[in-house]
């Protein structure tokens, strides 16, 4: 897919709304450590086709998980803090992808999103999470395997993921680290799991490229607002967005 399949007739104003859609994703990445996918597809839908959208999406979501992944010093203690988790990831989204077969199941998609806005709740309400410190390495290679076969299945990779990093106590910036680290290795393994189970296609999508720098521009500017939030504020905003998230992922999953 070229620069005029996505943007017919190179028009200046669909391009522009395009740049918007991304750093507006960018910038909310950027605070919370997640949404751009979510966010960047449900606007260029207005304006675009699925196919197109998601074929936008593709550089500039890789791209800002592993920026998302940094600062590098610490990454090392980061790993060893998730890697057994990381590598149930691996193994439940490609066992699921070659079990079940490329993404499907709108009532999956419908249960998920409740899921999500279930959890912000009780996060802005309730008690926050705590994990075992005691088989921390157990826990986390099971909660990787299960949110590896719900990748394969939804093409999600936020639950139980995100709940589960959450209830380590790594802090703001460790939480985001952490999030970026397991959107990567999801992102990876979910392609080759379509690639092993042939539901991943071939078409290019090097327009995407063109979408990067206002991703990362948006990213750059939500992660300077984040190191000027509260504790407190951060949370707040944190939930909200997954109550946001969950509430479009059960309403495109309840209207497909």
């Amino acid at each position: 897919m070229n620069l005029p399949d996505l943007f017919p007739g190179n028009t200046p104003a669909l391009l522009a709304v395009a740049v918007s859609v991304f750093i507006l994703a960018g910038v909310v990445k950027g605070v919370v450590g997640l949404g751009l996918p979510t966010i960047s597809m449900a606007m260029l839908a207005l304006i675009m086709a699925p196919a197109q959208a998601a074929a936008l999406l593709i550089v500039p979501s890789l791209i800002t998980n592993l920026w998302q992944a940094q600062p590098w010093p610490t990454l090392p203690r980061m790993l060893r803090r998730i890697g057994a988790m990381q590598a149930g990831i691996c193994a439940g989204t490609i066992g699921g992808a070659l079990w079940l077969g490329p993404p499907s199941g709108h009532w999956a998609s419908v249960c998920l999103g409740l899921a999500l806005v279930a959890y912000a709740a009780w996060g802005l309400f309730g008690s926050p999470p705590r994990a075992p410190q005691r088989h921390q390495g157990l826990v986390g290679a099971a909660i990787g395997a299960v949110t590896g076969v719900i990748t394969a299945a939804t093409g999600v990779f936020v639950i139980p993921a995100v709940p589960y990093l959450q209830a380590l106590n790594l802090g703001k910036d460790g939480l985001i680290q952490a999030m970026g680290i397991s959107f990567t290795v999801s992102t990876v393994a979910l392609a080759a799991g379509l690639g092993l189970n042939g539901g991943y296609s071939s078409a290019s999508a090097g327009a995407s490229v063109l979408m990067l720098l206002p991703a990362l521009i948006g990213m750059a500017l939500g992660t300077w607002l984040r190191g000027r939030m509260s504790q407190l504020a951060f949370k707040r905003c944190f939930m909200v967005s997954l109550a946001l998230l969950g509430a479009y992922q059960a309403a495109q999953g309840w209207t497909a």
